[in-house]
């Protein structure tokens, strides 16, 4: 602010009003007193400098600024660079001890178009209405975490401030802190600036009625647009209860994406579209999901009969004795996995804050799950799949619950960007000990030799753990041949003359390796990956899949079955309507999501045919990307011994690529869909050519316009006028050299927003606000983000190929970064 003692009373007055235009139910007067809010609330602006918090995070050069709130966490994220620890704790510490609600309405209305999202997720609805009867008597089912129309249309700033004060305090919170620091100096910091912050009276958890035992199957019904489906759901204990142990055993063993009972038994013998469980541990309660979705013709009762009879199998211990010693072996792997990011580092520890878990009770799971025993898992499911549980039929039709509610007229606030606080200024005029970019020499980072047989091969060895990466790809893909991303697709319903289907999953599964057919645009990857003890094992029976693969004419017409029923659920989906609109105006009608066989020509195919695609694949030229410990010369012999190709090679086949079109006049393309907002982007292509003396120029561009919170498309769109609650804009550098640039706008709104929406993105990309000192920011906020930013593990390949691809052999940040420091505004 730029003079809080003239803003306060204006705030106050905001309050007081906001508290007398929630009790009032009359349309005419509810609307004359937002209109006196909206008028106050300009008046407050004059003080108003928006976006702050936005231009710290960006001054310290944060990525990612984000915030979730759930039913029992609201949790707040940055990912700063490790030199900034200073800063961002001056800035947490006051954020969180001095709140002040500025810019109230304008940001309330964007939680509104949040909520205006939900509407037409289906899932969304099944997720409350399993809730509601799961536990009727306790928040979790009672309410929701975005609340209700309603509640959004009335609140109350004065119980928001009330909520902050007793909840928001020292003794409720948890900062979880992972990456490249000093632990000892990280604390000490947060010593300093959080040492002071007043503990709260009371923060005990409220206490809430217990619960009575489910004894009778319970169903509901929920409506929408969206592909009909089925939840089944059980209450389990609490996140701390070591119940959830085997409760996560329980489900790895139903569900784990390749070899489990539902993955197998329903899954892999097409009984049904999809099956899937999951488990969602909470700290008062918690419950276990079944979901099935139906084939063509099938009923939800017929799906869900199906899931309870592999639920039964569970109970009688019909499944393999190997299958419980194989996912633990899985846990292992995603446990690795998941260590290498410092976010899933942080999770850890949030979620045993949140659930009051003991931190050795959370760091001791693996050890504990070694020892539950297959008798152990038998006897609990017998226990807890009773006939206590939930049922939501998910069914297709018309919501008439849902109440549109108008614009409000709102008065756009002023951004002024001008204006910057002394507490900003600070934070940028801070000294830090610099981070020095380390960029990518791919020369050195990578080696690069052809093995025995001549495949040429990019090698990165894994010093860090026994995880590896392994993927042959071939330079062709779905443009140049549309067959193979169902040949991929059919395979994994396949056997060979030795394996069952469900054989070849369980191998995989018990090596704790995981196999992938990758179809894109202009390539093809076939992956492996996961516990490098393993991988000659894995390769030969990926190989013996490949060349093996034995016809099953009726699990080809299943799945024939499933493609077109999923393309003809994909027209219910608002999402999937728009993604097909946007690669239709973006390529035209020869696109990769247009681009695929015909349902008459998938009936027509031998599916003979597709498999000796994938047969024949590696006898096309290809290349051998690895990460993992072998040395150079075991991965040759391994290559070489397994995956036997011929020393000539044939050239890889070429179709007709997809063009990204020309657009240069105006043109308007609708997908009709019945929802209360629209998604909506407005696409320019004129043809330009890139040019890599422009990428920093690009880059800056899109940071400073269309990019995060602090970007012009954001504060215009979202903060000073509340139109939205997902607003962008991009300038698109090519990803393939010879494609050329293009420019587009992105918003998701109420419908009656639509042509503020238009009017207001056409002014501000024809007339650009143009300001010195939130251009520095911008800057200030990629320099830092590339100077801290490491590539590293598989990812180093990626990023070569990546060049590669867009036509140069070097880092472009390093560009990048060299062109920012002379770059200015104009």
């Amino acid at each position: 602010t730029t003079d809080p003692e003239a803003e306060a009373p204006l705030l106050d007055e905001i309050e007081k009003r906001y508290e007398e235009y929630r009790t009032i139910t009359d349309e005419a007067l509810r609307k004359q007193k937002y209109h006196e809010i909206d008028s106050v609330s300009q008046l407050a602006a004059k003080y108003f400098i928006p976006n702050e918090y936005d231009k710290l995070m960006a001054a310290i050069g944060s990525e990612g600024s984000n915030a979730f709130t759930s039913n029992d966490v609201t949790c707040y994220i940055e990912d700063i660079p490790a030199n900034e620890i200073e800063n961002w704790a001056k800035v947490q510490a006051d954020r969180f001890q001095n709140m002040v609600i500025r810019g109230f309405h304008t940001e309330l209305e964007a939680v509104y178009e949040e909520f205006n999202m939900s509407l037409s997720d289906d899932s969304n609805k099944q997720y409350e209405a399993l809730l509601a009867k799961l536990f009727p008597k306790h928040p979790y089912g009672t309410q929701t975490t975005i609340g209700t129309q309603q509640h959004l249309k009335n609140p109350s700033i004065t119980n928001i401030k009330n909520y902050f004060a007793k909840w928001y305090v020292p003794n409720n919170v948890a900062i979880c802190m992972a990456g490249d620091f000093d632990p000892n100096k990280a604390l000490a910091i947060v010593k300093k600036y959080f040492g002071e912050w007043k503990p709260g009276e009371d923060v005990n958890q409220p206490t809430f009625p217990e619960l009575e035992p489910l004894t009778s199957p319970i169903d509901t019904t929920v409506i929408g647009q969206e592909a009909e489906n089925i939840w089944l759901g059980w209450r389990s204990e609490k996140a701390s209860s070591l119940q959830n142990d085997t409760l996560g055993l329980v489900n790895a063993i139903l569900s784990n994406g390749k070899a489990g009972l539902l993955d197998l038994d329903l899954n892999q013998e097409m009984k049904v579209m999809q099956a899937e469980s999951f488990v969602e541990p909470m700290l008062d309660h918690g419950f276990f999901l079944l979901a099935g979705m139906p084939k063509e013709g099938q009923s939800l009762d017929e799906v869900k009969e199906l899931l309870l009879g592999e639920i039964n199998k569970l109970k009688c211990g019909d499944f393999d004795d190997e299958l419980l010693m194989a996912a633990l072996n899985n846990k292992k792997l995603d446990e690795l996995r998941s260590l290498d990011h410092n976010q899933a580092r942080t999770t850890k520890m949030l979620d045993a804050f949140i659930n009051g878990i003991e931190w050795q009770q959370q760091v001791g799971k693996m050890d504990r799950l070694g020892k539950i025993t297959k008798q152990e898992v038998v006897d609990f499911a017998k226990r807890f799949f009773t006939e206590g549980y939930v049922t939501v039929y998910k069914r297709q039709g018309e919501d008439t619950t849902q109440k549109k509610i108008d614009k409000p007229a709102i008065t756009p606030i002023p951004t002024n960007r001008d204006l910057v606080s002394q507490f900003v200024t600070d934070i940028q005029q801070a000294k830090v000990d610099p981070i020095e970019p380390l960029f990518l020499d791919f020369n050195k980072d990578l080696s690069f030799f052809n093995t025995e047989k001549g495949l040429p091969v990019i090698y990165k060895q894994n010093t860090e753990n026994g995880l590896f990466d392994l993927q042959f790809r071939y330079e062709f893909g779905q443009e140049d041949d549309n067959r193979y991303d169902v040949a991929a697709s059919y395979i994994d319903y396949l056997g060979t003359d030795k394996l069952s289907a469900a054989q070849v999953k369980q191998q995989f599964y018990k090596m704790a390796c995981n196999y992938a057919i990758s179809v894109n645009a202009d390539a093809i990857t076939i992956g492996l990956s996961g516990l490098a003890e393993y991988m000659p094992d894995a390769l030969a029976l990926l190989e013996d899949l490949l060349h093996n693969a034995k016809v099953d004419e009726n699990a080809y017409q299943q799945m024939v079955g499933l493609i077109l029923k999923n393309r003809q659920d994909q027209k219910a989906d608002q999402q999937s309507c728009f993604s097909m609109l946007n690669y239709y105006v973006n390529y035209g009608q020869h696109n990769a999501l247009r681009d695929n066989m015909t349902a008459q020509q998938l009936q027509e195919t031998n599916p003979q045919e597709l498999l000796d695609l994938l047969k024949n694949i590696d006898q096309y030229e290809h290349q051998v990307l690895y990460y993992g410990p072998l040395s150079k010369d075991e991965l040759d012999k391994c290559v070489t011994d397994l995956h036997p190709t011929e020393k000539s090679l044939n050239p890889v086949p070429e179709g007709e690529p997809y063009k990204l079109q020309l657009a240069t006049t105006p043109e308007v393309l609708i997908a009709p869909y019945d929802a209360k907002n629209i998604y909506m982007r407005m696409y320019q292509n004129a043809g330009r050519q890139t040019n890599l003396d422009e990428r920093a120029t690009i880059d800056a561009f899109n940071e400073y316009f269309g990019g995060g919170m602090n970007g012009v498309v954001f504060q215009e769109m979202r903060e000073a006028r509340g139109l939205a609650y997902n607003a962008w804009a991009y300038y698109r550098t090519p990803g393939k050299k010879g494609e050329p640039e293009y420019f587009m706008t992105h918003i998701i709104t109420q419908n009656d927003k639509m042509m503020d929406c238009i009017n207001q993105f056409r002014e501000i990309t024809d007339k650009m606000p143009a300001n010195e000192a939130a251009f520095q920011i911008a800057k200030d906020a990629m320099t830092k983000q590339i100077a801290s930013q490491r590539t590293t593990k598989f990812s180093v390949i990626l990023a070569y190929l990546n060049a590669k691809r867009q036509g140069y052999d070097f880092d472009i940040n390093k560009r990048v970064y060299e062109d920012l420091q002379k770059l200015t505004l104009q």
